[in-house]
């Protein structure tokens, strides 16, 4: 399967390399001399190239194509008659103006999947620009992460674009599904706004059904308790007790019957409305030993928790526990392997494969017109 790549940033080059781990060639279209933004978008960097880049680029191949040089968008528009998917995060109507929108591609490749990513959708805010921070403010997102008594906060991760390509990657899977069974194509629509309301779950849903605006709760939750971040005698340490039985079994394991035989903390809904008394105790007794230790006490009971590591603790509790987080991506055409964050899809009969490292722009310019030549 050919994927022709016309994204830049995040949204569309995340999309593409989860497609492209499992299997797909896909060719990523960038801008003369400069290239993908993430290029230039460092520190950090890696052996002189932008680890932003490089965390959402690998098995692709590169061609700089000048969009408004007519002999370059011939290429382009080669490239998508041949290719099986499309996708593009140009501002709506861009495509359009090259010759390069659905409509025309899909006169010239019936059966082509085309994926359009957008800020806000094709219709009254197609000129509004789809910027990840943006999305977090105006969506919601920020409205609801924070301190209560503090300003809205962004997270730590450009987290709309990540689901936003997620969800493009679903949306090409579902309609090349489709294509298999009527050998028809079709266009994909993702927004990031769309998607950030889908992905705002539990809170979107008591606004859409109750009527409830959330506000920021810190690290609690506004429907459990006790789910949030406690101090112990040296770091943070999240303790997340999602039913009355793992309750118990915390108020057991501090050695805290009295909490437990508290009528004020005898339901998850109850302790909802007390959980301010609620967290005042735990955090009197937590505070008594280290996150670790009470990590192995509260796990080895039953309770999830765990202390609030940094990425180098995070990478080390996952090769902990077998999942192999890492792997490096060998290229002839650099000194040393490339890192890579794993694809975390595992599959049996065709896991994810890591065939390419990131390309170098241009770097494939010659395989790819070679490879489009009658």
């Amino acid at each position: 399967m050919l994927i022709a790549d016309f994204s830049r940033v995040l949204a569309g080059p995340y999309a593409t390399m989860l497609l492209a781990d499992l299997g797909a060639e896909v060719v990523k279209v960038e801008r003369p001399g400069t290239g993908d933004d993430t290029r230039a978008w460092g520190p950090p960097h890696a052996g002189g190239e932008a680890t932003y880049y490089l965390g959402v680029n690998r098995n692709k191949r590169s061609i700089a194509l000048d969009l408004a040089d007519p002999s370059d968008v011939d290429v382009a528009r080669d490239l998508a008659t041949r290719a099986d998917v499309v996708v593009e995060n140009f501002r709506p109507g861009t495509m359009e103006r090259l010759g390069l929108g659905y409509t025309s591609m899909k006169e010239r490749n019936p059966r082509l999947v085309y994926c359009s990513i957008t800020g806000f959708g094709s219709g009254a805010g197609a000129g509004l620009p789809g910027y990840d921070l943006l999305v977090q403010a105006v969506g919601g997102l920020m409205s609801v992460t924070g301190e209560p008594d503090g300003p809205g906060t962004k997270t730590g991760v450009a987290v709309v674009d990540v689901i936003t390509g997620l969800h493009a990657a679903v949306g090409v899977l579902a309609a090349l599904r489709h294509r298999d069974q009527t050998g028809e194509g079709q266009r994909v629509e993702v927004s990031l706004l769309s998607s950030l309301l889908s992905a705002l779950v539990n809170q979107a849903s008591g606004y859409v059904s109750a009527g409830v605006v959330p506000g920021r709760m810190g690290n609690r939750h506004p429907s459990i308790a006790p789910y949030e971040v406690f101090e112990t005698r040296d770091r943070p340490i999240a303790v997340a007790v999602g039913n009355d039985r793992q309750f118990r079994s915390l108020c057991a394991a501090l050695g805290r019957g009295d909490l437990a035989a508290d009528p004020r903390f005898a339901t998850n809904t109850s302790r909802v409305a007390a959980r301010g008394a609620l967290a005042a105790s735990l955090s009197e007794t937590l505070s008594s030993r280290t996150a670790d230790d009470w990590f192995a006490v509260l796990m080895a009971a039953g309770v999830p928790c765990g202390p609030v590591n940094d990425l180098a603790a995070a990478f080390k509790l996952a090769e902990s526990v077998g999942l192999d987080p890492v792997v490096d991506i060998a290229d002839p055409r650099r000194e040393a392997p490339v890192p890579q964050v794993a694809n975390p899809i595992r599959l049996d009969a065709a896991p994810p494969g890591y065939r390419l490292a990131p390309p170098r722009l241009d770097e494939d310019g010659a395989w790819v017109r070679e490879m489009l030549k009658p």
